[in-house]
């Protein structure tokens, strides 16, 4: 299980290939690797840049805190939160959630677990900067509704 918050940009396609071959050697246990990855969004055509904050103390516990969780709850075999901070423009990956597991349902629901907690729960701060200027942006009521059905 593994955390990584940086500021660099990464390979998700050596990323995703790296976790899968560290889960092959020589597991038979596995059945399914789950991948999502996040990228900046641009909906209204104004977006130059998005900044993500963070509390260094904080933010890597918190996510693997999270991934905790998301193992005590479903058979992994093992996940990978990468996350990214700073400036990134339209278009960048901000993030990769991958997940092992058994069986794909496991793999799924740990993914999107992880992925809701995340938006919703991670100690990330972000600003948009668009050609009308800079704002913060605020938490939105669908990602809040999103963790109810996680509840035990």
């Amino acid at each position: 299980m593994a955390v990584r918050v940086q500021a660099e940009p990464f390979d998700l396609g050596a990323e995703a290939a790296a976790f899968a071959a560290t889960l092959s050697a020589g597991r038979r246990d596995i059945g399914a690797v789950v991948t999502f990855t996040g990228v900046v969004r641009d909906d209204t055509g104004t977006l130059q840049a998005m900044e993500i904050e963070h509390y260094p103390g904080m933010t890597a516990p918190a996510i693997q805190a999270m991934v905790d969780q998301a193992t005590a709850r479903w058979s992994l075999a093992d996940a990978l939160v990468i996350h990214r901070y700073g400036p990134m423009q339209p278009g960048e990956v901000i993030m990769m959630v991958a997940t092992a597991a058994g069986h794909r349902g496991d793999a799924f629901a740990a993914a999107e677990f992880l992925m809701d907690y995340l938006k919703s729960r991670a100690p990330f701060w972000k600003k948009e900067i668009t050609e009308g200027g800079a704002h913060w942006v605020a938490a939105k009521d669908a990602d809040e509704a999103a963790l109810d059905r996680w509840k035990p």
